[in-house]
């Protein structure tokens, strides 16, 4: 008679399990928002300090490496979703007899949704996961604690520097990712198309709004924002040694990515609807 009552009291059981290892997921992902966002503002609240010559050497490196090691990857992948965009859109708009306007379709895309989708997306998994792998070492290797002890705050000396470069270098970008698309476009409309290099420029030049243009760099604004702090906090909080610090690298990548797909829609919500 035991047997039957033990096997309800099994699937009951169950589902109370599933909804506790929800809970605890939702408060962690609570608790560690929270920490993020007080490391922002207090890194945001250092910016003051950028004219001692340390920081601004610190950001300056900091725009480098975000900026400078990051070309190469960008050209490529700019240049390459223009002309996708421009091929797919194109093959479509020839079966209507209207593949001239393809400028349109890939200059509008390129501002305001693909250029700092794509530049997010390559500085979240090549500059993200670097900030995260180096902070992550050193929280391993107990650096943090040392600066802590020598009075040196981290989101200072650590944080603040890869904030800054981050958040000014997306838009810089992201505008070098518009133009090299556009340009990608345009070679493809004039090869493969039968539209014209100027008919091209005039159809992109002619419905492209300053709004989207400025939209677009909101966002990628806001994107080094958001990939800047989900790394230096998953670097912060490493533990458990090269594990901890694959474990942050990864976690980074996938939080950035899904980041810039959450804000990215919720901007665009915003502003055109």
């Amino acid at each position: 008679m035991i047997a039957p009552f033990k096997e309800i009291y099994r699937y009951i059981d169950l589902p109370i399990k599933s909804s506790r290892r929800l809970g605890r997921i939702i408060v962690l992902a609570c608790h560690d928002m929270g920490n993020a966002l007080i490391m922002l503002a207090s890194a945001t609240l250092y910016i003051r300090t950028l004219w001692k010559p340390r920081a601004r050497y610190e950001t300056a490196m900091q725009l480098y490496v975000t900026g400078i090691k990051s070309l190469g990857v960008i050209t490529v992948v700019a240049f390459f979703t223009g002309m996708i965009l421009a091929l797919q859109t194109g093959l479509e708009l020839r079966r209507f007899g209207q593949e001239v306007n393809i400028g349109t379709a890939v200059t509008v895309v390129m501002i305001r949704e693909m250029g700092p989708f794509m530049t997010g997306l390559i500085i979240a998994a090549s500059v993200g996961s670097a900030i995260a792998a180096q902070l992550g070492t050193m929280a391993v290797s107990e650096e943090i604690s040392a600066l802590e002890v020598m009075s040196i705050n981290p989101n200072r000396f650590l944080v603040m520097p890869r904030l800054v470069a981050l958040a000014v270098m997306m838009p810089i970008l992201t505008v070098y990712t518009n133009i090299l698309g556009i340009l990608g476009g345009g070679i493809v409309g004039s090869t493969q198309l039968g539209v014209s290099f100027q008919a091209y420029l005039d159809n992109a030049t002619r419905y492209a709004e300053n709004k989207d243009l400025y939209v677009g760099l909101f966002k990628a604004f806001i994107f080094g924002i958001i990939i800047s702090t989900v790394a230096c906090y998953q670097g912060l909080s490493t533990i458990e040694g090269a594990v901890g610090v694959g474990r942050a690298t990864r976690q980074t990548v996938i939080i950035s990515f899904l980041m810039i797909l959450i804000i990215g829609y919720m901007i665009t919500r915003l502003f055109y609807i």
